[in-house]
Formats: structure tokens, sequence, C-alpha cells
């Protein structure tokens, strides 16, 4: 008799407890909601409408340095607005301890002036590393 009670006790002893999945769940939704808000937030770039045009230079080249105008004529390096009297130090910045050229795109928006647009590529052009200035262009549907 004492066998069977031992043998018993054994068996209850082993039953493994529930493991309780509310914290995982709940964790989960908390990291889905942080997602959900920071996303829009990682794709907020200056909002420039471009110019449209036939041809759309670079195909799919990595643009790494950006430089955009907005409607209302503030320029942008890499989504930092800068003035346009500090613009050459500010790309020349970026690029000095780069081994390679690199190329600048340059996003207008068509309702700013092209005195802006003449005088931005100006002074990117007198960077040194900088292989070309590109603009960026919407390509006709």
């Amino acid at each position: 008799m004492h066998s069977k009670q031992s043998r018993r006790k054994k068996r209850n002893r082993m039953v493994q407890p529930e493991i309780s999945l509310t914290p995982l769940i709940d964790t989960a939704l908390t990291l889905l909601i942080i997602f959900m808000v920071t996303t829009p937030m990682i794709h907020n770039a200056i909002k420039v409408n471009l110019p449209k045009g036939q041809a759309q230079e670079g195909g799919k080249q990595p643009q790494e340095l950006v430089v955009s105008i907005d409607s209302k004529e503030k320029i942008y390096v890499n989504n930092t607005p800068v003035g346009l009297d500090v613009l050459g130090t500010e790309i020349k910045k970026l690029v000095q301890n780069k081994q390679q050229e690199k190329s600048v795109w340059v996003k207008v928006d068509g309702a700013s002036s092209c005195d802006v647009l003449v005088s931005v590529i100006d002074r990117i052009k007198f960077v040194a590393g900088i292989k070309d200035v590109r603009v960026a262009t919407q390509k006709m549907a």
C-alpha cells in the first residue's frame, strides 16, 4: 500500500505548471503598437512635388546625399535644414572621409524658383569629393 501512495505522490509532483501566455501577448501587442506609430515617422521626409520629365535619371542608384528644396525654398541636406550660405560646408562634412566621389541628388519642388536651384547646384559643384549633381524628376506616366 505504501508503494501505491508514493507513486501517486510522484505523479502529482510531476504535473507541470501551466505557462501563462498573457505577458507574452501583452508584450507582442505593445511592440506592434510601437512599430505602427513609429513607421510613418521614419518615412516622414521633406514633401517635394518633383517636376515631371521623360527621362528618369540614375535608375536604381542609391541616394546617399540628398539636397531637398521645398515649395517655401527652404533647403535640407538629408532631411536636416540648412541655409544656402552653409550648404557647401555641410556637404563637405558629409563627403570628407569617403574614399570615392559621391553623387548629390537635388530634389526641388516645382513651385520653387530656378534661381534657388541654380544657387544650390553652384554651391554643390565647388565641393571636393562630389562626382556629379543630379536633379530628381518624377517620370511622366
